[in-house]
């Protein structure tokens, strides 16, 4: 435990902290008087101002649901049409075959975006963070393994159940979380809380999207291209040594992310797999004469693109489904399905594998942590959101069965955000009583 208090994992304050530090080297250190004198804010700390709003959970979390509520409404409005006219927008270069949609490029563009800082999070917690100590991480690791098995098992059973097989393919559905959306809520709900209750989600995080990006890679690839794989995974390689480099040829990383990604793309296997992968490849560790890490700092320029463009974007995209006849959406077996796996599946999931983690030898939770603590992280894993919209997409091949599947998604997210702030508030009180 003392290893995680002298290596903090990343939350919003060591963002914040990253990213100012990196603006404030930009600013020169000596000023004239009148310039040291004048109260109004030069450019560089405004810019580190507004990069620092943006890095926040919580505007990140409001735009994400802003965009999502702003395609429901769009698409349920009278204009619904010129919504799916927009989505089915193509634009790109034929010849790469690239000619994709706006909502393609919204899944495979925009969305390697934010698996980019996905892959620098993982680096980061695997190489000097929460899951460098393997004993240290156990629970949670263990916690989310069964936070993504028991929501595929309901699914899959509920399914069988009603003799729906031909929805067998949604059964990584509601194995995913949100952790930007679960974020939001926490930091809205959850004040006064112990800060090792945020620990334990942020490590499940990590872990889930890890097994979440496994699954997209191995289970939802249907013609693989080992050659372009092979230059993709080669540019990957190209890409590590710039950035590891004593001095880092930065000018080098964004055309070779983009080679990379238009390679895998083209390979294929799901493109926002290559932005996984580029963020792994950052040295976690300082080098020679660097105050911070190179993950820190791309982390830190990344994230407010991610969370304030890449994500609100595949949103708005991704959730214009139009809502036809509500009472036969909610009694419909894919909604059950999912539901079950979302708000049943991964509250006993993550409940029961940390119940079971803690009763292990030599493992146990944080100092001032129950079981019974973690009722709110489980609730707030059930938001599916970003990863489970996606991983419907590749789900089905009809669309009025992939809306059903987001309706549901959407539907059974909203119902654990409402639980999970409920939750959070009634604890937070608890915890001041005591």
């Amino acid at each position: 435990m003392a290893q995680r208090a002298h290596v903090p994992a990343f939350s919003g304050q060591t963002r914040f902290l990253v990213t100012a530090d990196i603006h404030a080297r930009s600013t020169p250190e000596r000023q004239s008087p009148r310039h040291r004198h004048d109260s109004r804010p030069g450019r560089s700390s405004r810019r580190a101002s507004l990069l620092a709003a943006l890095s926040r959970e919580t505007t990140g979390g409001l735009l994400l649901i802003g965009a999502a509520v702003a395609a429901l409404v769009w698409a349920n409005s009278p204009w619904g049409e010129a919504y799916v006219a927009l989505a089915g927008t193509v634009v790109g270069p034929a010849a790469l075959n690239l000619d994709l949609s706006l909502s393609t490029w919204a899944a495979d563009g925009a969305l390697a975006i934010f698996f980019f800082v996905v892959g620098l999070e993982l680096k980061h917690e695997l190489r000097v963070g929460s899951l460098r100590d393997p004993r240290a991480a156990a629970v949670p690791v263990i916690a989310a393994i069964g936070g993504m098995a028991l929501p595929a098992l309901a699914y899959v059973a509920v399914v069988l159940a009603v003799g729906e097989r031909d929805l067998l393919s949604g059964w990584a559905i509601p194995t995913a979380t949100d952790i930007a959306f679960a974020l939001a809520v926490l930091a809205v709900f959850g004040r006064g809380l112990p800060g090792a209750l945020r620990l334990f989600l942020l490590t499940l995080a990590v872990v889930d999207d890890l097994l979440a990006v496994t699954i997209i890679a191995v289970f939802y690839t249907e013609d693989l291209a080992f050659g372009w794989l092979a230059l993709s995974l080669a540019t990957v390689g190209l890409f590590a040594w710039a950035a590891r480099a004593r001095v880092a040829r930065t000018a080098l990383l964004l055309p070779l992310s983009v080679v990379a990604w238009v390679l895998m793309h083209e390979s294929g296997v799901h493109a926002t797999i290559a932005g996984v992968l580029l963020g792994l490849a950052v040295p976690a560790t300082p080098r020679a004469g660097e105050a911070t890490s190179r993950v820190h700092r791309l982390e830190g320029l990344n994230r407010p693109l991610s969370g304030a463009l890449a994500l609100p974007v595949f949103a708005f995209f991704s959730a214009g489904v139009v809502v036809s006849d509500v009472r036969s959406a909610v009694t419909d077996p894919l909604t059950l399905a999912i539901a079950a796996g979302l708000l049943g599946g991964k509250l006993l999931g993550i409940l029961g594998g940390a119940a079971v983690a803690v009763r292990l030898p030599g493992l146990r939770l944080d100092d001032g942590l129950s079981v019974r603590d973690l009722l709110p992280v489980a609730l707030l894993a059930a938001i599916g959101f970003t990863v489970s919209l996606l991983i419907t997409d590749l789900s089905f091949a009809d669309p009025a069965v992939t809306d059903a599947a987001k309706l549901a998604v959407l539907a059974a997210s909203l119902v654990a955000a409402t639980l999970a702030a409920l939750v959070l508030r009634l604890d937070a009180r608890r915890h001041a009583r005591l």
